[in-house]
């Protein structure tokens, strides 16, 4: 077999694996995607009970639009808002139904390498294939040769850990039965009791945190006794709480203005500048302790949000471009670095700013953007729309990068599971002007929007 009638593998079938997958089609390109987990979008799922900030007009690809198309499917409507559930039910396993045995589950990735080469050696490398390692649900392994490997598999499964270093805090692992690194599911009767008159501490300060908080004060007046210690890791300025009732993105603002109710109204306390280095047990509570010897009062959960982070063990053995701090590629991380970054300056990218020196190797979606927390499910549809046309040869397709985007928008975060579904609210977009760019990569863009 000849490597132009090898596969492109996709790691991940999730919403940017499988909008590679349907890019890779419109092209003429035989895709075949990788998922661990049992269904479509297995990471979603386990975010069901959250809606998004996008409406359905924002968090639909184009090319899988088409394919769905052909089976009688009806696109929600635009302009309502899907939890993580909607959009794994009506979007994503529909898509990966159509793509049918394009699509593998149970099939987990254990490591990606040029056939017959590991990173050492030079000769004839990119002459040879990808050998893609894959561990089956059922133990067995197995190899299967590529031309080209699309990395989406996300950052979901490695959340970052409590202590303030970047690295877990001492006693973290042995308290793992009562550490959290996701947002609690308070609909659900057995984890609702797990906070039910509980004191919880919430570690984080995105919308994941706001979203915790205002999950933890609602339980709290109908569960006397519930309490949340709000901690940070730095100082509460004007803009902890987001933008409020001047953020273009109501939900978004609501949400903040919820977090800062919940401390306002004695729900939660707020700790600041408390950079976690260890976590104790006090009988059957923890204590968490900071970099500075404050100690807190004991708590019964710990619920640690503070971003994920790329898992890239299975990547050892390919030669990747990544940046220092964010790994990140390193043309795309100036871009999304958050120490620099606001949504309004975010430039287009595409193929050139995702190809690192291994070619034909790309990570794309949420892995893309490494640590940094700003990623938007319509970039990576244009991710993989330019690179599937450069896969395809279209250089001049693939070097183009076209967005559709809303005025306004949000450059991360999720909504609460019970705002009204069909509330008044500015799209999920992240900062641009409402037009469709058409910009040669790493061109500069003006944008709007408050972000």
């Amino acid at each position: 077999m000849s490597e132009q009638q090898l596969p492109v593998v996709v790691v991940g079938a999730g919403p940017i694996g499988l909008a590679a997958a349907a890019r890779l089609v419109e092209r003429g390109i035989e895709p075949l995607v990788l998922e661990a987990g049992p269904a479509a979008a297995s990471a979603v799922r386990e975010w069901s009970h959250v809606r998004l900030f996008s409406t359905w007009g924002e968090v639909t690809d184009p090319a899988a639009e088409k394919l769905l198309a052909s089976t009688g499917w009806v696109k929600p409507d635009e302009a309502t808002y899907p939890t993580g559930g909607d959009w794994a039910a009506q979007y994503l396993q529909p898509l990966a139904d159509v793509l049918g045995e394009k699509v593998r589950f149970g099939a987990r990735v254990t490591g990606v390498s040029r056939l017959g080469r590991d990173r050492v050696v030079d000769a004839d490398r990119e002459q040879q294939p990808f050998t893609v390692h894959i561990l089956g649900a059922d133990g067995i392994e197995e190899r299967i040769t590529a031309r080209a490997v699309i990395d989406a598999s996300g950052t979901w499964s490695t959340p970052s850990p409590i202590g303030g270093d970047g690295l877990p805090a001492l006693g973290e692992r042995t308290a793992s039965d009562r550490v959290s690194y996701r947002v609690p599911d308070l609909k659900d009767p057995a984890v609702r009791a797990r906070y039910e008159g509980k004191r919880a501490a919430v570690i984080g300060s995105g919308a994941s945190a706001f979203t915790a908080l205002a999950y933890l004060a609602d339980l709290a007046k109908d569960a006397p006794g519930t309490h949340a210690t709000w901690i940070l890791r730095r100082g509460i300025g004007g803009s902890t709480f987001g933008g409020g009732e001047a953020d273009e993105l109501p939900a978004r603002g609501a949400l903040g203005l919820r977090a800062k109710a919940a401390v306002d109204e004695g729900y939660a306390d707020a700790v600041t500048g408390f950079r976690t280095t260890a976590v104790e047990k006090s009988g059957e509570q923890l204590v968490l302790v900071a970099e500075d010897g404050r100690r807190l009062d004991p708590v019964d959960e710990v619920i640690v949000l503070t971003g994920f982070r790329p898992e890239l063990s299975f990547l050892a053995e390919l030669r990747l471009g990544l940046d220092e701090r964010l790994q990140a590629p390193t043309a795309l991380a100036p871009l999304i670095d958050p120490n620099v970054h606001s949504c309004g300056t975010v430039y287009p990218h595409g193929v050139n700013e995702l190809s690192h020196p291994e070619q034909d190797v790309y990570l794309v979606g949420m892995k893309s953007y490494g640590r940094a927390p700003t990623f938007l499910a319509m970039t990576g549809y244009e991710q993989v729309r330019s690179i599937a046309a450069s896969l395809a040869g279209d250089q001049e397709a693939a070097e183009r990068v076209e967005l559709t985007l809303p005025e306004t928008g949000v450059c991360g975060g999720a909504g609460l599971f019970d705002e009204p579904e069909n509330a008044e609210q500015s799209g999920g977009g992240c900062c641009a002007t409402p037009s469709t760019l058409q910009i040669g990569i790493g061109a500069p863009v003006t944008t709007s929007g408050g972000c």
